[in-house]
């Protein structure tokens, strides 16, 4: 008999028959047996650590995302909080999430001034300033989300601009990884202001964090906000302010 990591009951979970009691029996002997030795179980017996990734998930992100190691350790999470792996509605919860992860944190060990791949010459030096760009992040302290919108200005030199949606795609890079507010902000900044080489760099970002809303103090629409500067706009409080205004 050869299954997968995520052992599946019978058709009929509830069946009662001495046969579907048997399969299921057996299906959790293989799991369990696995789940001690998962290397050695699979040479032996032909068991697959290999579950619902194919080769074509894997090779699409970088050698370190390893989606069967997330689903083991959504297994074990399960487990550890006293509910059945093997639940129906369970069953595929393990890949589920792993898939999730690879979604929401598919920007880690990458450049966010990357994001910025066209540039264009306009004779201007005039504030640039793109307001409340959404984004969801997972804070790196609990593992839940802290979402909200940044907000990115900066003064153009030498006429060197960029298009609209990159200063968009610098952001949404930035928070695809585990993030700290703070950090976050300090990254978007240091992007704009490697990429395009401006005078300064302003950005505020506002954002709701999950771990004070449902856990811990419990506080509920609370808002963080965090701001970076960057180049003139460290140095001159006057254009610093004229811009926050407008922010």
């Amino acid at each position: 008999m050869t299954t997968d990591y995520f052992v599946k009951q019978s058709a009929n979970p509830l069946a009662d028959s001495k046969e579907s009691q048997s399969a299921a029996a057996n299906e959790t002997r293989l799991y369990s047996e696995a789940k001690d030795s998962p290397t050695r179980f699979a040479s032996q017996s032909g068991f697959s650590l290999d579950s619902q990734f194919d080769a074509s998930e894997q090779l699409n992100f970088a050698p370190d995302f390893d989606l069967e190691k997330i689903a083991q350790g959504v297994r074990m999470i399960l487990e550890g909080v006293g509910e059945d792996p093997l639940r129906e509605g369970l069953l595929d919860t393990p890949a589920r999430v792993a898939r999730m992860y690879r979604e929401l944190l598919y920007g880690v060990g990458c450049d966010p001034a990357d994001e910025v791949t066209c540039t264009f010459n306009e004779e201007t030096d005039d504030i640039v300033i793109v307001k409340d760009i959404q984004f969801a992040t997972i804070c790196e302290h609990h593992m839940v989300p802290f979402i909200g919108t940044a907000s990115v200005a900066y003064i153009p030199k030498g006429g060197r601009i960029t298009g609209l949606s990159k200063i968009a795609r610098v952001v949404e890079l930035a928070a695809r990884r585990l993030q700290l507010q703070e950090r976050m902000t300090a990254q978007i900044a240091d992007a704009m202001m490697s990429a395009l080489k401006p005078h300064g760099v302003m950005v505020i970002l506002r954002a709701e964090h999950l771990c004070m809303s449902i856990r811990g103090v419990k506080k509920p629409g609370s808002t963080t906000v965090t701001s970076a500067n960057r180049g003139v706009l460290k140095e001159d409080a006057t254009r610093r302010q004229e811009i926050s205004q407008l922010l």
